[in-house]
């Protein structure tokens, strides 16, 4: 680029690089909750206007129980469908029937969500304080106007992450 200073155009590749580096960290760790959250339901449907579970062979699983405090709610297949069922062994080692535990914390009201937006956070934290030293650095107008842009916007992309970081999970009752 024609009359821009180098440490301008470094110091905002790098900082856009961690925002996305930030950006992709946020998208592969919620996809990695969201897969993880789904291991222990493989081969069961939910039927929300029922609001039961449904096992590969059929039968029903109803909710049993819902913990306020750890925002769960339980479903239990009848234990005598469980004790008769061909596939018992792949599905439960239980005799009273298979239980589905469900969270109702969405990943962002995770606490795991929360250890991986401090992470995003502090990255979007540095390339703000990369640009910011940058542009102090800088004694031309028109290359302090060039990272004003890139400050803005990863600073909003993390006021926007931050707005919820603290906030608590909210508890159906």
């Amino acid at each position: 680029m024609h009359g821009i200073d180098v440490e301008v155009l470094l110091a905002s590749g790098y900082a856009m690089f961690l925002a996305f580096v930030a950006a992709a960290f946020e998208l592969a760790a919620r996809h990695s909750h969201q897969r993880t959250r789904k291991i222990p339901t493989i081969g069961f449907s939910y039927h929300p206007e029922l609001d039961i579970w449904k096992c590969p062979t059929g039968k029903h699983l109803y909710r049993t129980e819902m913990t306020r405090e750890s925002s769960a709610i339980r479903y239990r297949a009848q234990a005598h469908h469980c004790n008769s069922c061909p596939i018992k062994s792949r599905c439960t080692d239980s005799d009273e029937g298979r239980v589905i535990e469900v969270q109702r914390d969405s990943w962002l009201q995770s606490e795991l969500r929360k250890f991986h937006r401090g992470l995003s956070l502090t990255l979007l934290l540095l390339a703000d304080l990369i640009l910011v030293v940058t542009m102090l650095r800088q004694n031309n107008m028109r290359e302090q106007l060039i990272l004003v842009l890139p400050v803005l916007c990863i600073t909003g992309a993390g006021f926007r992450m931050f707005s919820n970081f603290f906030r608590p999970a909210e508890r159906n009752t």
